[in-house]
């Protein structure tokens, strides 16, 4: 499904249709990863994390060889208290069968990726979802290689097989879409404000400036 190109508004997310999966977020993994300032890839992949909570998304966990590579990031497990992340041995997460049961019981055909490093280990499972019944999509800068080339090179190989890149502010404004949707406004706002850089910023003015004038009003 993700070979064909797709455009119009069926193309985009929504959360009713995503299935989010987070692939090795761990110590040894962002011991190498150049392609990103790290912090930046941690911010970016809890903010995706809290964003999937918001939107009731369902999310799989998943670590490789948690006992050399280390536990998933702490704050990203933070997010999933409940949830022990799938351990593997398999470097495509898309070999092992748990992972894939898990997406499939979701019923969900809009399958995000996020995960370390690009160049494998969101790049296999991506590249192989692809060639099935998934409409794959990868959050690059929630993402990262051991390089910036490897990182390109990964994001370019997964284009010609039919996945979307797209960053995590762009999923979190897909799964939002209209500002109607009041439940979930308030927990956009809070990650804009947590994880937005200077766009978390700005937003919080905003809303004090509009909290002015109501006052004003008043």
């Amino acid at each position: 499904m993700s070979t064909e190109h797709k455009a119009g508004l069926d193309s985009l997310l929504t959360p009713e249709e995503s299935v989010l999966v987070l692939i090795d977020h761990q110590p040894f993994q962002f011991a190498n990863l150049n392609s990103h300032e790290p912090t930046m890839v941690v911010n970016n992949v809890v903010g995706l994390a809290k964003a999937a909570k918001v939107f009731d998304v369902p999310t799989v966990l998943t670590t490789v060889l948690e006992e050399r590579g280390g536990r998933l990031l702490q704050d990203v497990q933070d997010v999933f208290p409940e949830q022990k992340p799938l351990d593997r041995t398999f470097i495509n997460t898309w070999q092992d069968e748990r992972v894939v049961d898990a997406v499939r019981a979701t019923g969900r055909r809009k399958l995000i990726i996020a995960g370390l490093w690009t160049e494998i280990c969101v790049a296999m499972p991506a590249i192989q979802a692809a060639g099935e019944d998934f409409e794959v999509f990868v959050v690059t800068d929630a993402s990262g290689g051991v390089s910036k080339e490897a990182h390109d090179m990964a994001v370019q190989r997964m284009v010609q097989a039919g996945v979307v890149p797209l960053t995590w502010m762009a999923v979190l404004g897909e799964w939002q879409r209209d500002w109607a949707r009041e439940a979930t406004v308030p927990g956009v706002a809070e990650i804009q404000q947590q994880h937005g850089g200077a766009g978390g910023v700005a937003f919080a003015w905003e809303t004090q400036l509009l909290a002015g004038r109501a006052g004003t009003a008043a």
